[in-house]
C-alpha cells in the first residue's frame, strides 16, 4: 500500500506539469497572434497583467505573512518569471515555436545535469538532449535560424533555469501564494514596457479577447499547477520532464500555427517523450 501511495504521490506532480506544459504552449501560439496587433512587448504585458489579476483574485496574497528570509528568493523568481515571459515572446517574433523552446529548454537541462547523481539520470538527460539536437532546425536549416531570436531564446532558458530554482526555494516557505507574488512581481517590472509602446491599444476589442486567453493559459493556469509540482518533487526531476516542453511547443505550433514536422523531428519528439517518461519511472520519492 505505501508503495502505491508513493507511486501516486509522483504521478500528480506528473499529471499537473503535463497539463501545465500544455497550456503554456497552446497560450503561446495564441500570444503569437496578438504580435501584428500589439507586438511582443505589449503580448507579454498583456500576459503579465491579466495573469496576475487572475492570479490575486483566486490566492487572494494580500493576506500571506511574508517570511523575511524567503523575501529575496521570492523577489529573484518574480523577476526570473517575468524575465522569461518577455524574452520568449521576443524570440519568437522570428523562430517557429517548437524551435524556440528547444532553445529555452537549455535552461531547465542545465537543472537537470547539475543536480544529478545517479548514472540513470544521465541517461534520461542525454537522450533528451538527443532529441533536442534533432529538433531544432525544424523546417530550418541552421544557417536560417535568426540568431537573435535564438540568443532570446537561450536568454530565457537562463531564467527558466532560475525560475526552477528560486520558484522551489520560494513555494516551500509561502506555498500557492508565491505564484501570485511572482506574478505581480514580473508584472510591475515588465509590464510597463508594453503599456508604453501601445497605449490604450491594449484595451482594443480586437485584442482583448485573445489577451484574456494567452493571459490564463499562459500565466495563471500553468504557473499555478507547476508550483504545485515543483514543491513535490526535487527540481533535478522538474527540470528533466521539462523535456516534453519543446514537443509540446511544436505540436501547439503545428496545430494551431500550421507549422509541419519531417519525420526526423518526429523522431526528435520521440526521443524527448521517452526521455521524460523515464525520468518518471525512475523518481525516488524522497526529496
Amino acid at each position: 500500500m505505501s508503495s502505491s501511495s508513493d507511486r501516486s504521490s509522483v504521478l500528480l506532480p506528473v499529471f499537473l506539469i503535463i497539463i501545465a506544459m500544455i497550456s503554456v504552449q497552446s497560450g503561446a501560439s495564441m500570444a503569437k497572434m496578438l504580435f501584428p496587433l500589439v507586438g511582443a512587448e505589449g503580448a507579454t504585458s498583456l500576459r503579465l497583467m491579466i495573469g496576475a489579476i487572475a492570479l490575486a483574485l483566486f490566492y487572494k496574497p494580500w493576506r500571506t505573512r511574508l517570511v523575511p528570509g524567503n523575501i529575496g528568493p521570492l523577489l529573484i523568481y518574480g523577476v526570473v518569471l517575468g524575465g522569461m515571459n518577455y524574452l520568449f515572446y521576443q524570440s519568437i517574433r522570428t523562430l517557429p515555436l517548437g524551435v524556440a523552446v528547444a532553445f529555452e529548454f537549455t535552461g531547465p537541462l542545465a537543472v537537470a545535469i547539475f543536480s544529478s547523481r545517479r548514472a540513470v539520470d544521465f541517461l534520461w538527460i542525454v537522450l533528451a538532449m538527443s532529441g533536442l539536437a534533432l529538433l531544432l532546425p525544424i523546417g530550418h536549416s541552421m544557417s536560417d535560424i535568426d540568431i537573435p531570436g535564438a540568443l532570446y531564446a537561450l536568454a530565457a532558458g537562463g531564467c527558466w533555469a532560475l525560475y526552477i530554482i528560486f520558484g522551489k526555494k520560494s513555494g516551500m516557505k509561502n506555498g500557492p501564494t508565491t505564484v501570485a507574488l511572482g506574478v505581480g512581481i514580473a508584472t510591475v517590472c515588465f509590464a510597463p514596457i508594453g503599456v508604453w509602446q501601445n497605449g490604450m491599444a491594449l484595451l482594443s476589442p480586437d485584442v482583448l479577447p485573445l489577451a484574456l486567453g494567452v493571459g490564463i493559459l499562459s500565466t495563471a493556469l500553468p504557473f499555478s499547477l507547476e508550483m504545485m509540482a515543483l514543491t513535490r518533487i526535487p527540481a533535478r526531476t522538474f527540470g528533466t520532464l521539462m523535456s516534453l516542453e519543446p514537443a509540446v511547443g511544436a505540436l501547439s505550433g503545428m496545430i494551431i500555427l500550421g507549422e509541419r514536422l519531417t519525420l526526423l523531428e518526429w523522431g526528435a519528439l520521440g526521443a524527448v517523450v521517452v526521455a521524460s517518461a523515464g525520468a518518471t519511472l525512475t523518481i525516488k520519492t524522497n526529496k
